[in-house]
């Protein structure tokens, strides 16, 4: 223990540490990394299966399981212990993966992505609880280009990764590529963790779970099936709309009352967690919006390649990566972060306007500078956001903090998907009808996205009427990102900038070194 101690004071975290924190790195890939590996062996497994009319629920029955359980997992965490249900949702997430590659028709695939995505579901929410625990706030910026790294390299990686595996090995090896990555952090984080046991006496807020279910499903479901599978006006989308409203507000009614709410509602009582909670769901629908649109413009108006789509986002994402290390860095060196929202919130301000700016001239150089800009600034924003609301709540609190922070970015990403896309999609088929009259009209009247195939075999007259679609499509869903963006550079003025606890280290009375007491409690 005095080895760690000196360790510490020397600014280096001790060997268990490591171990443990490159074991919550291969967690968190696992969780970012599959459904860009999937999407890519989605053609394939069509193929095989059959079921294109259910195709959409592969990917949705994932979503929905991930979002709906990531606030349950935080709590379990925060009463029964971290370790334990960190270890639980690897283990769910590895039998979905597993089971998924074993599916024999599409029903069972989507079945068995739900239990998935029920595991994944606690694999950010416990990496993000579990670093909480182990690192202080001081110094935990340092790891936030780690994160950040992670996060770029599934992105870039993912579609590369997907299309070498479908190709080589077969649809069924992009879910049993999890079980080995998997199986290694299981047993690092057995052997290396060792948090401090809890057992709560109060039991777990079923009534809180199943309300907090219900509307985030509705709302998950209206923003994937708005616009496509149903008009917005649809009665079905009003329905959803309406279970959702009634269960969120059931639910927010319930938590003042329940013994153990699955949702404290004292945590907003910070202003800080409040602000970093709205910064982090417009965060979730900038980027996911961002990266869903870059590609798209580059492949169809600039003719770059969708093999590599995952590379056409690297500007965006070293940027972010190196804003991120930077933030982190400084953070840890000064303790001061409330200068980073504010610089990300004008960086992403101003990224997305200058994206809003492309048109079928515009060169790789110029949009990748534009992707630059913006990529900055979510680097500022991504993990400070985190740190923030965790350092705003008290331990006990640790896991809520971190699943509601994740929440909010992933509904975030979910109403950005949907809401710039329906614009995108309302524009593009504006566009094609002007340019290319009843043709245009009828190429778009399915989808106004079109995969490479479908472009080349266009006529020349349709495909330069497409390119200009896409481009004032891309156009439009930018300038609501740029609007959207400012309510971030609002809440980051006024961040009060509290200290973060577990500062540069002091000496004691008797000239030792003393150690943070997280650190040296969970080793």
């Amino acid at each position: 223990m005095a080895d760690t101690a000196r360790q510490d004071a020397q600014g280096k975290q001790p060997r268990s540490v490591r171990v443990v924190l490159l074991a919550l790195m291969i967690a968190m890939m696992l969780a970012m990394l599959d459904n860009m590996i999937v999407g890519t062996a989605m053609p394939t497994i069509v193929g095989e299966l059959g079921g294109l009319e259910h195709l959409s629920w592969v990917v949705t029955g994932y979503t929905l399981a991930t979002a709906a359980s990531t606030p349950i997992w935080g709590k379990v965490g925060d009463m029964y212990g971290r370790k334990g249900a960190f270890l639980s949702s690897i283990v769910i997430f590895l039998i979905g993966s597993a089971l998924s590659g074993m599916a024999q028709d599409m029903g069972q695939l989507i079945g068995f992505r739900a239990v998935q995505g029920l595991g994944a579901g606690g694999l950010m929410v416990g990496v993000m609880a579990i670093i909480g625990d182990l690192i202080p706030p001081r110094e935990r910026g340092k790891y936030q280009g780690l994160m950040a790294g992670v996060m770029a390299l599934a992105m870039i990686g993912g579609p590369l990764v997907g299309g070498t595996i479908t190709d080589n090995w077969g649809w069924r090896w992009a879910f049993y590529i999890n079980l080995p990555l998997g199986v290694v952090a299981l047993a690092l984080v057995t052997a290396v963790l060792h948090l401090p046991k809890k057992r709560s006496k109060a039991g777990i807020d079923y009534l809180g779970v199943i309300l907090l279910t219900v509307g985030i499903t509705a709302i998950v479901l209206v923003t994937t099936w708005g616009g496509t599978e149903y008009a917005w006006t649809s009665a079905r989308i009003m329905e959803l709309i309406g279970i959702g409203v009634a269960s969120l507000i059931g639910f927010v009614f319930w938590q003042t009352r329940a013994a153990e709410p699955v949702l404290p509602l004292h945590i907003f009582r910070s202003r800080n967690f409040t602000l970093m909670s709205v910064i982090g769901f417009i965060t979730g629908f900038v980027m996911f919006g961002a990266t869903l649109f870059l590609p798209l413009y580059q492949q169809a108006v600039q003719g770059a390649s969708a093999t590599n789509s995952g590379l056409l986002l690297l500007p965006m994402l070293g940027a972010m990566l190196v804003t991120s290390m930077i933030a982190g860095r400084v953070t840890t060196g000064s303790g001061r972060y409330k200068l980073f929202p504010i610089v990300g919130g004008v960086l992403m301000i101003i990224g997305l306007y200058l994206l809003s700016l492309m048109d079928t001239e515009t060169t790789r150089l110029a949009s990748g500078l534009y992707m630059a800009v913006l990529g900055a600034g979510m680097g500022c924003l991504m993990q400070v956001t985190m740190l923030v609301a965790q350092n705003s709540v008290e331990m006990k609190d640790m896991g809520v903090a971190s699943s509601s922070t994740t929440l909010f970015r992933t509904l975030g990403s979910s109403f950005g998907v949907a809401i710039m896309g329906a614009l995108f999609n309302h524009r593009v088929q504006d566009v094609m009808a002007e340019r290319a009259g009843t043709l245009g009209k009828s190429i778009t009247q399915q989808s106004a996205q079109l995969d490479a195939k479908s472009l080349q075999k266009l006529p020349a007259v349709a495909r330069e009427a497409y390119q200009h679609a896409v481009s004032s499509g891309t156009h439009s869903a930018f300038v609501l990102g740029a609007l959207v963006s400012v309510p971030v550079l609002i809440a980051a003025l006024f961040v009060k900038e509290v200290p973060l606890k577990g500062g540069p280290q002091k000496s004691s009375a008797d000239g030792s070194d003393t150690a943070p007491a997280a650190v040296v409690e969970a080793v």
